[in-house]
């Protein structure tokens, strides 16, 4: 069902469609599809997966609703040919439900207390009447209930309205219009202008909605939800009326002005709120499924963030008042040691310096790791000044908070305090941000854009979707991998995880791909799924630390075989496994695609997509107080949005470069040029303190005329301010401190 349709609106085979929706109801898995089964589906990719499930779902939606309209209407006596050809004409949720629309059981309204008084005759001859004396006629209608030629009238005048209301036709034009001319206007509720500062340009904003961008309908209705702002969506009121006119009067008699009031008061009461609510959730939706890519976009990348790898590190959580927290961590992200430092205390910093450097002797530290957060740039300089010669990395900390009071680092560290817990967090994103970002709720790694307003089981499904692609794509370590890492491995789940580290710490590691049939409820089906995903460094078969399913073990074996090679000889061997010939190894059911990325696992055998982790040198600039208009300083992309991308220059705020000064070329989105932890330059355009600000510039930094080393020096190093020299004084000046355990550390 549905295949021509699905396969027509994605451009692909019907074939195509059918294949996927039978993998996905046997329970294949959309990484597990994309990787393992190409063959069959024509080298599908995963979004394109996704797709097929997501416009299966939304189609099998409407086909469901569809039918439950027939059954009510037909259980109503009242479901005409005409209107069962109606029904089965209407391709979208909206034309269904405005035919349903005057079906549908409701509440008592004017119109129907008016029918119960017997006025719809009286409505029918204001609307269809050549020639009418509607006052005359009117008076033919008083009752008990209706007690005069005017209460009649109105009750007619209510019914014309509703009618106009559910007409499928005028409620079609109407949404033509509204989507083309319609605008979407806020005020600010006078009571409440103080409270609602932070919406100040929204106070008195118009825009239409055919080109309102996604963030600011998010900023709009999220003042209009918490009281702050009112909300109007219309078109011109004078063209909807004269839309509806068009289609129901015909002729200029007596019931003409009726029924224009009636048509009016239709509009106006019952059509155009109707229609600005459906207005204002079409461009929430919309909105929400723009902010859910940006975040899915902004996620992916910063997943797959360079990792540093298994070296030994010391990490900080940084502080001033509290200190800061440190740790030390061996190549697996074990705990070895913690200790806190005052490095802001005069009085202290000896101390310091004493504990740092017996630390990095005793555990024989490969990189430091300092957190981003308060005091984290000063930390890092401290780090710096001791002059170790070891790489200095500053980690973005958003959500080692969250990560260090939750329970699964309670589970890790039950005898630690949340403190250690960060900094531990901190280390270990280091040396691999996936495996420890998957700990965290994604909406607390601050990469969205309004992700707290958009729909939130919506959100959850695409970002769990999102973790998933990634881990999958990477692959994981089977023996040192964490349950929260396994759980998003294709195939296992949050349950097969537990079981898997609870096997490995009664059993052992494991030492072949074969032995994970032996977990508890990792079956057959869920070891074809995962398998191929899990790595095991040093397995008795080579093949089990790469990419390559265990069902294709035999096509790798045969070519080894038929090159009287060894397997492990085949692995890396460039000269041969560039000269096989894909077709001489494929069949039915492991075809030429599949062949090529075996070829391709084979030259480099499990390796890592990521790219390698880079250093980055901030400017001598420390707060938002060192920060001038005209500096040009290097910085780091640190989010991603439609309307632009946010920059760490070093100072705790980012600064704001707006998508129109990205490039000189125009650009509709950053995402396009910029990419997460993208090392780039920028320009200070403006700095606002109070509101803690700053505006920066991409393409304002890049190569300018040559001009003299004098200006350029002015022109393009950040100036010094007491501000600076102030604080760069107090992180530095490490005095006779450091002078006197100099060599000692040496030592």
């Amino acid at each position: 069902m549905f295949l021509n349709a699905i396969a027509q609106k994605l451009r692909i085979k019907p074939v195509q469609v059918e294949i996927v929706l039978q993998l996905r109801a046997k329970g294949s898995t959309v990484p597990f599809i994309a990787r393992y089964r190409k063959d069959v589906t024509g080298a599908l990719d995963e979004v394109q997966i996704q797709q097929i499930e997501d416009e299966h779902a939304l189609l099998t939606a409407f086909e469901e609703r569809k039918l439950f309209i027939v059954k009510t209407i037909g259980a109503q006596g009242q479901l005409t040919d005409a209107l069962q050809h109606a029904l089965d004409a209407a391709t979208t949720i909206i034309q269904l439900e405005d035919i349903y629309l005057p079906y549908k059981q409701k509440r008592k309204t004017r119109a129907s207390i008016a029918r119960e008084n017997g006025l719809e005759p009286l409505a029918d001859l204001l609307l269809h009447a050549q020639h009418i004396l509607a006052q005359q006629e009117a008076e033919k209608f008083i009752n008990e209930k209706v007690l005069t030629a005017d209460d009649a009238l109105q009750g007619a005048r209510d019914i014309i309205a509703e009618i106009v209301n559910e007409d499928a036709q005028v409620r079609t034009s109407l949404r033509n219009l509204f989507s083309k001319e319609a605008t979407l206007q806020s005020t600010v509720h006078e009571d409440m202008r103080a409270a609602a500062a932070k919406y100040q340009d929204y106070f008195a904003y118009t825009e239409r909605i055919a080109t309102i961008p996604s963030h600011r309908v998010l900023a709009v209705l999220r003042g209009f939800l918490e009281g702050m702002l009112s909300l109007n969506i219309a078109p011109p009121e004078i063209q909807a009326i004269a839309k509806i006119e068009a289609l129901y009067i015909n002729q200029n008699n007596e019931g003409t002005p009726h029924v224009q009031k009636a048509i009016k008061d239709g509009y106006k009461r019952l059509l155009q709120p109707a229609l600005e609510t459906e207005c204002r959730t079409a461009l929430k939706t919309a909105a929400d499924e723009e902010a859910i890519k940006v975040f899915s976009e902004n996620l992916r990348q910063l997943l797959l963030s360079a990792p540093l790898g298994s070296k030994k590190v010391l990490a900080i959580d940084p502080g001033y008042r509290t200190g800061c927290k440190v740790v030390c961590i061996n190549e697996l992200g074990e705990l070895q040691e913690t200790a806190i430092v005052f490095i802001h205390e005069k009085n202290r910093l000896s101390e310091a310096i004493s504990i740092i450097s017996h630390l990095v002797k005793k555990y024989n530290i490969e990189a430091f790791a300092v957190g981003d957060g308060t005091a984290g740039r000063e930390t890092e300089q401290f780090i710096k000044a001791l002059q170790t010669n070891i790489p200095v990395y500053m980690v973005n900390e958003d959500g080692a908070s969250v990560y260090s009071a939750s329970e699964t680092a309670r589970q890790e560290f039950p005898n630690e305090d949340i403190t250690v817990r960060g900094a531990v967090s901190i280390g270990r994103r280091l040396m691999d941000p996936l495996a420890e970002l998957v700990k965290i709720d994604p909406k607390s790694i601050g990469v969205g854009q309004y992700q707290h307003d958009v729909n939130q089981p919506k959100l959850k499904e695409r970002l769990d979707q999102t973790v998933m692609s990634c881990v999958n794509s990477v692959g994981v370590n089977v023996n040192t991998a964490s349950k929260n890492l396994l759980a998003y491995v294709s195939g296992i789940g949050a349950v097969t995880a537990e079981n898997i580290v609870q096997y490995r710490k009664m059993n052992g590691q494991f030492t072949k791909r074969t032995q994970l049939l032996k977990v508890p409820r990792l079956g057959e089906k869920a070891f074809e799924q995962c398998a191929g995903f899990l790595r095991i460094a040093s397995a008795e078969n080579p093949l089990d630390a790469s990419g390559v399913h265990p069902e294709a073990y035999h096509v790798v074996e045969q070519m080894a075989a038929d090159h009287n090679l060894s397997v492990k000889a085949l692995i890396g061997n460039e000269d041969v496994l560039q000269n096989i010939q894909t077709k001489h190894y494929s069949n039915a059911v492991i075809g030429v695609h599949s062949i090529n990325d075996i070829i391709k696992e084979l030259k480099k055998p499990g390796l890592d997509p990521r790219a390698a982790v880079k250093q980055f040198e901030f400017a001598a600039i420390f707060s938002i107080n060192d920060v001038q208009v005209g500096m040009e300083v290097p910085g780091v992309v640190t989010n991603i949005t439609r309307f632009g991308a946010f920059v760490d220059i070093g100072v705790k705020q980012d600064g704001l470069v707006h998508v129109s000064e990205i490039a000189h070329t125009y650009i509709s989105d950053p995402a396009t040029v910029l990419k997460l932890n993208q090392q780039v330059k920028v320009k200070v355009t403006e700095v606002d303190v109070t509101r803690k600000r700053i505006a920066l510039s991409i393409k304002q930094a890049l190569p300018a005329p040559v001009v003299s080393s004098k200006s350029k020096a002015s022109n393009r190093l950040p100036q010094t301010t007491p501000s600076t020299m102030q604080k760069a004084a107090e992180v530095l000046d490490l005095g006779a401190a450091l002078a006197q355990l100099k060599q000692k550390f040496k030592n």
